[in-house]
């Protein structure tokens, strides 16, 4: 999609975080993320695991739900925050990420993430 002037970079960035502290956030979600000059602008990727990944999270479930945060160093800050805010509110919600684990299209997917604002 054009948001990243460098793949290797970009995933050094997610890695480096990582090894701060998991982004396995518990209730079958993780949020990696990652600030680098690499990305021109912020974005979201979301990717399902339907059958689980150890993400090394706080309550121990498998990460089934991960959404990919990149934002640019320069408005990390901000920009990142923001997004967390967003989706935390709404992945508090057990319907809600029920309908994500039961979609079967990127185009159903793509319709139950609008609800996020």
């Amino acid at each position: 999609q054009g948001i990243l002037t460098s793949k290797d970079e970009y995933k050094q960035a997610i890695l480096n975080r990582e090894e701060q502290s998991s982004t396995g956030l518990g209730m079958n979600i993780a949020i990696p993320h990652g600030k680098s000059n690499a990305v021109k602008r912020p974005a979201v990727a979301f990717g399902i695991k339907r059958d689980g990944i150890d993400w090394n999270s706080l309550d121990g479930t498998d990460a089934k739900l991960i959404f990919m945060i990149a934002v640019p160093e320069e408005n990390a800050g901000d920009a990142h925050l923001k997004i967390l805010q967003m989706l935390s509110r709404k992945l508090m919600d057990e319907d809600f990420r029920n309908q994500l684990l039961n979609v079967s299209s990127k185009q159903e997917a793509m319709a139950v993430l609008e609800e996020v604002h």
